[in-house]
């Protein structure tokens, strides 16, 4: 590919990305009372990003997409931290599944093993705990109240192994390092935001934690999604960066 060739097609994903994180963040809308916060999808395209443009489109579409989407739906005062904690976010998840794709077969299958575990427990455990019985959701203005069994977490904690395990040791065995540099980024997402509601916001670290959760599961629905259709996109052709 030409320089020119790139920087087009970089131009071309930037814009889509942007537009596509706004919306995923938007589009669906659990709020956080206790820190004027709220749970969204937009991690799943954030990874998406990050994935198929690189580490510099993760982190100019996830930051930039992600504040837009804060000022668009009322909550002004997360759009910088917003701007700041997801560009980093894109920026790991792009550069450690870069980096960690030059690794050898066997590495690439003991970080598959490591993150079928890994995600088993953040599914089943954050889901159990935090996300099962009733809760509200808003879409396109509507409110919905949902009842969500607990056993349901722990079913999609093992489809989620599972399903890693044999992509990892049947299909392609780099899945390990975009799983583990996903992980890597959702933490960073995570902290950061605590520590934006700590020191910025002044939020106590009690109240602040409560979002914690909430953030986690962000980022593992995100896994969950930004996996699977990443590697649609390629299958069908798409052009991207990596």
């Amino acid at each position: 590919m030409t320089s020119r060739a790139k920087l087009s097609l970089t131009a071309g994903l930037l814009a889509t990305f942007t537009a596509l994180v706004f919306v995923a963040t938007s589009a669906i809308v659990v709020e956080t009372p206790a820190t004027k916060g709220f749970f969204n999808l937009g991690e799943t395209m954030v990874y998406t990003a990050a994935l198929l443009g690189g580490y510099y489109v993760g982190m100019v579409a996830g930051g930039l997409g992600s504040a837009l989407a804060d000022m668009y739906l009322g909550y002004p005062h997360y759009a910088p931290g917003t701007l700041v904690i997801k560009g980093i976010e894109g920026l790991i998840v792009g550069f450690l599944a870069l980096k960690l794709k030059k690794l050898n077969i066997k590495q690439w299958r003991l970080f598959t093993l490591f993150a079928a575990v890994l995600g088993l427990f953040l599914i089943a455990g954050l889901g159990y705990s935090y996300y099962s019985g009733e809760t509200h959701m808003y879409f396109a203005g509507l409110e919905f109240v949902l009842s969500i069994p607990s056993i349901l977490w722990i079913i999609l904690g093992a489809a989620f192994a599972l399903g890693i395990g044999y992509l990892g040791f049947k299909v392609d065995p780099k899945v390990g390092a975009e799983v583990l540099a996903i992980i890597v980024g959702g933490l960073e997402m995570v902290l950061g935001y605590f520590t934006y509601q700590v020191t910025i916001l002044g939020y106590l670290p009690t109240v602040a934690a409560l979002e914690i959760p909430v953030n986690l599961g962000q980022a593992t629905i995100g896994l969950l999604i930004a996996l699977p259709l990443t590697r649609t996109i390629k299958a069908m052709g798409a052009r991207t960066l990596t």
